[in-house]
């Protein structure tokens, strides 16, 4: 996988490998800013895109291949 930038995350699509709540397709839809901004950022929201249920996540699971997938698939497709 290419690398991730936190900062680059906001509104990318994303596809859970195992459903979450039920929910398979994602959006980043806030990277969540540290207090002072000087620290790194860490966490980020995802937005179900069927039933708009927001989880926040630790922004480097998204990297995690066995988790996450980048863009919206279908059920029976893989990415290399």
């Amino acid at each position: 996988m290419t690398s991730l930038h936190p900062k680059k995350l906001l509104l990318t699509k994303w596809t859970a490998v195992k459903p979450v709540a039920k929910n398979k397709h994602f959006l980043v839809s806030r990277v969540m800013e540290p207090e002072p901004p000087e620290f790194v950022i860490e966490w980020v929201e995802l937005e179900a895109v069927y039933s708009k249920a927001v989880t926040r996540i630790h922004w480097r699971q998204l990297q995690d291949e066995t988790l996450w997938r980048r863009g919206w698939q279908s059920a029976g497709s893989q990415q290399p």
